[in-house]
């Protein structure tokens, strides 16, 4: 081989020396983000909290975890102690590994191993099964070194006689959906929980949300867990440790505190509310439990600021109703195009409205050239795109679920089912096509990016009559500001345009708009199986919209909707006649009921729900 001329070489070196200072600067700032970020708590060691040597280097080598993060350093301490607990837990912050570590550290220091006979000791109920999937591939990871603790999972939509068997040989740490879990209590007679010294309710709001109350009551008395009169007595020889976690507090977790929770400290991660593990106040064991009961429920806050992460960008964009579906593809070929390696959540109100995008998204293409021989039409969106919700199959759900955590690049359209818990990394983008309502729903959406100091951002589309939904979420220290949608629109070619179409200053006047919005329609009618899909998506978006709540309803009003341009957000040049028929017929009913009934006004609206 010829050497290297000298020129060359130092020019090499010099290269060489750049790229070296260039990694060094992007090491430094990386750190300098990770200590300025109030996730991080790098000032201590998952060995100084007091968890076991090995645990430690899993928690580094299987999942990444230098040091803990705010709600590990606070929490895990009092988990180890013993001490029943009620952690107001940011979303993205860690909360998993804050009760699995504890828990996996006192059960691998018994004397004598513990064995799968000897039934289940620790419990952790979940509201999804998506959930459930997470919590067990981080607990597979954990247990790694630790393989005679055994982990395991039960939830609606699995086989049944397959979970009992797994139940009849023995789980060690069990997670489970409420019902699936009262469905074996109640009939799986080799279930051997005489052991269980943990109760964990993870995102235990939307648990209470989804409507698991009694479950929930009915699993605590089998359990002998609950403060009740009527409760069954638990053994005597364990000691019963409970947690609840959740991103949000309100009066359902109130009460399952109440009810669940003896002498709990509360870790919290609000500014004012955080103290030194040391100083954490607790409810006094002392006192009585009806005068903890007061404390505890004096603690709880049912209103006021909702932690996001600081990393979050978050904007809105004012679409009116006809113009959100061209919109909505503008923005999405934007991000991609401008990013091609990211991942995007984006959020929908109903099941068929997440059935009908999916479709259409997977199948429309368009040219902005005109529509001559020989032009060809290409896919508007070429990214990867998946669906999630409540009435897809399991099978189907949990391969989108696993599949999308593994993508580089790609887009999810999902309903609240994906709103909780669920950690997909390296989320770059979340997008709230519909409106969460409340606030706490805003929030859990937001959270599946910027997750652990990362980056990331959210739009939020509002029409022009729901702009006072963002006076509802600055209530709670949420604060967005307008994205320069028309910029963006103006950033798309429209070849062959006669004079080049003046660009308009209103979104549904403008050229791109209209041609997208023009190419969308025919494209559905020359489909009759996505049209179908459009149509069912149309009806539900309608009983969606009528159901929001108290404060909402004066901002979701249905009687501000033009039902015809609600019908051109879905691609359907008119409103499908049986559908405006039935609805206005059920409208007329209510009407003559009220004047029957002799309801007065303010009555008559709160009846269209």
């Amino acid at each position: 081989m010829g050497t290297i001329p000298k020129k060359k070489r130092e020019k090499g070196n010099k290269e060489t020396i750049e790229n070296k200072n260039n990694e060094k600067k992007k090491t430094d700032e990386s750190k300098r983000n990770n200590s300025n970020n109030k996730d991080v708590f790098s000032s201590c060691s998952f060995s100084s909290l007091g968890l076991h040597p090995t645990l430690c280097d899993q928690l580094l080598e299987r999942m990444g975890f230098e040091a803990p993060t705010l709600v590990q350093a606070q929490a895990i301490p009092v988990i180890l102690s013993g001490r029943h607990a009620l952690v107001n837990a940011a979303t993205g912050t860690g909360k998993t590994i804050a009760y699995l570590a504890p828990v996996i550290h006192h059960l691998q220091s018994y004397e004598n191993r513990i064995q799968r006979s000897d039934g289940t000791f620790a419990l952790v109920l979940v509201p999804t099964r998506e959930l459930c999937l997470q919590v067990y591939e981080i607990l597979l990871k954990l247990l790694h070194r630790f393989h005679w603790i055994v982990p395991g999972y039960v939830m609606g939509g699995e086989n049944r006689s397959k979970e009992k068997a797994r139940l009849r040989k023995g789980i060690s740490i069990l997670i489970a959906t409420p019902g699936r879990l009262l469905d074996h209590l109640k009939n799986t007679s080799s279930f051997v929980y005489t052991n269980m010294r943990w109760i964990i309710f993870d995102e235990a709001d939307r648990i209470l949300e989804l409507g698991f109350g009694k479950d929930i009551q009915e699993i605590l008395d089998l359990l002998g867990s609950t403060k009740t009169e009527n409760a069954v007595p638990s053994n005597s020889k364990i000691q019963r440790q409970n947690l609840l976690l959740s991103a949000t507090l309100n009066e359902k977790v109130n009460h399952l505190a109440k009810i669940s929770l003896e002498n709990p400290v509360m870790i919290g991660l609000d500014d004012k509310r955080i103290e030194p593990i040391s100083t954490i106040e607790s409810l006094d064991p002392s006192g009585s439990d009806e005068d903890n009961e007061d404390k505890l429920s004096s603690k709880i806050p049912t209103m006021g600021d909702y932690k996001v992460p600081t990393q979050l960008i978050q904007r809105y964009m004012k679409v009116p109703c006809g113009s959100r579906l061209p919109v909505l593809l503008s923005i999405l070929k934007h991000l991609f195009d401008k990013e091609p390696s990211q991942k995007v959540v984006l959020f929908f109100s109903t099941c068929d409205a997440v059935d009908f995008h999916y479709s259409l998204f997977s199948e429309f293409q368009f040219s902005s050239y005109p529509q001559t021989e020989g032009v060809t039409k290409q896919m508007f969106l070429e990214c990867k795109t998946f669906r999630l919700h409540g009435n897809m199959e399991q099978e189907d759900r949990r391969t989108a679920f696993q599949t999308f955590k593994t993508e580089k690049s790609a887009l999810l359209l999902s309903t609240d089912v994906s709103a909780r818990g669920l950690d997909f990394p390296k989320v770059r983008c979340i997008i709230q096509y519909d409106s969460p309502g409340e606030a706490t729903e805003y929030v859990h959406r937001v959270g599946r990016t910027a997750r652990l100091g990362e980056r990331g951002e959210s739009f939020l589309f509002l029409q022009p009559a729901e702009i006072d939904y963002l006076q509802d979420l600055e209530k709670h220290g949420v604060s967005l500001v307008e994205y320069p949608l028309l910029k963006v629109l103006d950033s798309f070619p429209l070849y062959g345009q006669k004079n080049h179409l003046k660009k308009s200053d209103f979104i549904d006047l403008h050229p791109w708009v209209l041609c997208l919005q023009k190419a969308l329609e025919s494209f559905i009618m020359s489909k009759p199986k996505i049209e179908e899909l459009a149509k069912k998506a149309f009806c539900s978006w309608v009983r969606a919209y009528t159901a929001h709540r108290g404060e909402l309803k004066r901002i979701f009003m249905i009687k501000k909707l033009h039902l015809g341009h609600v019908a051109k957000s879905f691609a359907l040049k008119q409103q499908p006649s049986l559908v405006g028929q039935s609805f206005q017929k059920q409208t007329k009913k209510r009407k003559r009921f009220d004047k029957k009934s002799g309801l007065p006004k303010n009555k008559k609206v709160a009846s269209t729900t």
